[in-house]
């Protein structure tokens, strides 16, 4: 279960977003993958994709923010979750009753399709598939961030897709996501930290 004192009640959340729902959360994407290890060392962006969707789904079961249920919306534009009752007359939603719920495996970075101002739930993960740092834990949520960002928060990143193949869709990404998110985690395991820009554990274990 996450732990009480790895939360910080200092980071500014969305309105109605509790931390006990954001520890509720937590619980619930570490136990729904353990049984979809397989797909992160088949596809590893699947597996990101995943988390992101299992963290829409968790939100929507323990927190004050509801799944997107327009199939437009939620799957090809923003956002995936809306704070509940906050819905316009027009099926707008106010920017600060947006939530998007997005993964990585990375410390920082945070990549979208797309540069729409809101709220962002960044769950960080690493996968753990002997279960050294934590038994009955292959994958673990080490650090949750919440930013809100705005247009000017995001960069366009090219695509370098072309008729001679590879390359990657164009996306864009946040200016210097360290500094934007110094202050933004919410979440934090205390027993895991940062090496060569990978989370390791702490106690020298996984």
């Amino acid at each position: 279960m996450a732990r009480s004192q790895d939360f910080d009640s200092s980071v500014p959340l969305p309105p109605g977003l509790t931390i006990p729902a954001i520890r509720n959360s937590i619980d619930s994407i570490e136990r729904e993958l353990a049984d979809f290890v397989d797909i992160y060392f088949d596809q590893m962006n699947v597996f990101s994709a995943i988390v992101g969707i299992f963290g829409t789904r968790a939100l929507d079961r323990h927190s004050q923010y509801e799944k997107v249920r327009h199939i437009d919306l939620a799957q090809t534009r923003f956002p995936d979750l809306c704070r509940r009752g906050r819905r316009r007359g027009d099926g707008t939603i106010a920017p600060g009753d947006c939530l998007e719920s997005k993964a990585s495996k990375r410390p920082w970075s945070i990549q979208s399709h797309y540069d729409h101002e809101g709220w962002y739930i960044v769950w960080r993960y690493l996968v753990d598939p002997t279960q050294s740092i934590e038994p009955g834990k292959p994958v673990i949520i080490w650090r949750v961030d919440v930013v809100y960002l705005t247009r000017d928060d995001w960069k366009y990143e090219g695509s370098r897709a072309g008729k001679g193949g590879g390359g990657r869709t164009h996306t864009f990404g946040v200016k210097q996501p360290a500094m934007k998110l110094k202050d933004c985690a919410v979440y934090r395991r205390s027993d895991i930290q940062l090496a060569g820009g990978k989370p390791v554990s702490a106690n020298g274990e996984g």
